[in-house]
C-alpha cells in the first residue's frame, strides 16, 4: 500500500514538474494528474484567493507596452524578451523615438487578428529603430530555460507548456511561443526577414497554431483584449479597413518605464511555474460543478489563461 501511494505521488510530481524529461520519456509524456478531491472542483477565485504572494510576479516596465485608445482604454502587452530579444529591443527603440505616435489599427479580421501600424501618410521612417530584422521564429532551447510542461496531448507538438507566463512548444533543439488568443506577433511580407516590429498583430479569435515558427512572436496582451476584439471588422481583403477614416487610432505605444508613475497600470502575473498555477490548470482540466457534470480530463495549451491582477499598493 505504501509503495502504491509513493508511486502515485511520484507520478503527480513528475506531471507538474518544471524539469523536462529525457528524450525517451518525451515520446509518451508525463501522466495527467488525478482530479482534485471533492464532489466539485475549486473555482479559479478560490484557488487564486488562497495563493501566496510569492506565486505572483510584477510586470517588468522595460518589457511592458501601453497602447492608449482615446475613449476606449489601455491595451497592455508583456513582451517576450527571452524569445525574441532583437525584436523586443527594436520595438523599445521605435517607441522611444516616437515612431508609433498616433498610430492605428488598420486591419481587423474576424476570428483571426487585429493588426496595427504607424499609419502615417506619408510614412515616417524610423530614425533609431529598424524596419526589418532577421526573423526570430524560434529560440534555442537548453535546460536553463524555464519550461513547465503540460502532460495533456497537443495536436501540433509533443511537448507544450509555459515559460515565464507564455504558452510555448518545444522540440529537442528549440522553443517558441505558441499562437494562442492574445498572442502578439510581428507582421511581415513573404520573406522571413521582412518584419521588424513596425507592424504588429494580436490574435483575437481561434488559436492559429499553424502560424507557429512562421512569424516572430513579440509577446502577449495581458489587459485590454476586450478593446482589440470588439473593434469593427474590416470589409477589405483579409480584414483591412478600406479607408483611413475607419482606422482605430491610439495615441502612442509607450514603454511602461517611460510613463510617469502616476499614469502607470501596475499589474502582477501568476507565475506559471508555481503550485497555484498547477492547481488552477488541474481544476480547469477536471472542471465539475452544478453546470459542468462531465469533466473533460484534458486541457489544451491555448485553453489556459494566465491570471493577471492589480499589483498591491
Amino acid at each position: 500500500m505504501r509503495l502504491a501511494i509513493a508511486l502515485a505521488l511520484a507520478a503527480l510530481a513528475a506531471a507538474c514538474s518544471s524539469v523536462d524529461e529525457p528524450p525517451q520519456a518525451a515520446q509518451s509524456g508525463p501522466e495527467i494528474p488525478a482530479p482534485p478531491p471533492g464532489e466539485f472542483t475549486p473555482t479559479p477565485s478560490e484557488i487564486l484567493d488562497a495563493s501566496p504572494d510569492a506565486d505572483w510576479r510584477p510586470l517588468d516596465p522595460e518589457n511592458t507596452l501601453y497602447m492608449d485608445f482615446p475613449g476606449k482604454g489601455r491595451v497592455i502587452i508583456e513582451m517576450a524578451a527571452q524569445f525574441s530579444p532583437n525584436h523586443v529591443a527594436n520595438v523599445r527603440a521605435l517607441s522611444r523615438e516616437g515612431y508609433f505616435v498616433n498610430g492605428a489599427v488598420t486591419r481587423v479580421q474576424d476570428n483571426f487578428v487585429a493588426q496595427w501600424a504607424q499609419a502615417a501618410d506619408p510614412p515616417r521612417p524610423p530614425k533609431v529603430g529598424k524596419e526589418t530584422l532577421p526573423a526570430e521564429f524560434k529560440h534555442p532551447y537548453d535546460s536553463s530555460i524555464e519550461f513547465t510542461r503540460l502532460p495533456d496531448p497537443d495536436t501540433f507538438e509533443d511537448r507544450v507548456g509555459f515559460s515565464g507566463g507564455f504558452p510555448v512548444a518545444r522540440d529537442d533543439s528549440d522553443i517558441w511561443v505558441a499562437h494562442c488568443y492574445g498572442t502578439v506577433g510581428v507582421g511581415r511580407e513573404e520573406g522571413d526577414d521582412t518584419g521588424g516590429g513596425i507592424e504588429l498583430y494580436a490574435i483575437i479569435g481561434q488559436s492559429p497554431r499553424h502560424l507557429d515558427k512562421n512569424l516572430t512572436v513579440l509577446g502577449r496582451v495581458v489587459q485590454g483584449m476586450d478593446i482589440l476584439s470588439s473593434l469593427p471588422r474590416g470589409t477589405g481583403e483579409i480584414g483591412f479597413y478600406e479607408t483611413p477614416a475607419e482606422y482605430a487610432h491610439y495615441t502612442d505605444i509607450k514603454l511602461a518605464a517611460d510613463v510617469p508613475v502616476a499614469d502607470q497600470t501596475p499589474l502582477e502575473v501568476l507565475r506559471t511555474d508555481s503550485e497555484t498555477f498547477a492547481a488552477l490548470v488541474n481544476a480547469r482540466r477536471w472542471r465539475k460543478d452544478t453546470f459542468y457534470k462531465r469533466p473533460a480530463g484534458r486541457i489544451g495549451l491555448c485553453n489556459i489563461t494566465v491570471p493577471v491582477r492589480p499589483a498591491p499598493k
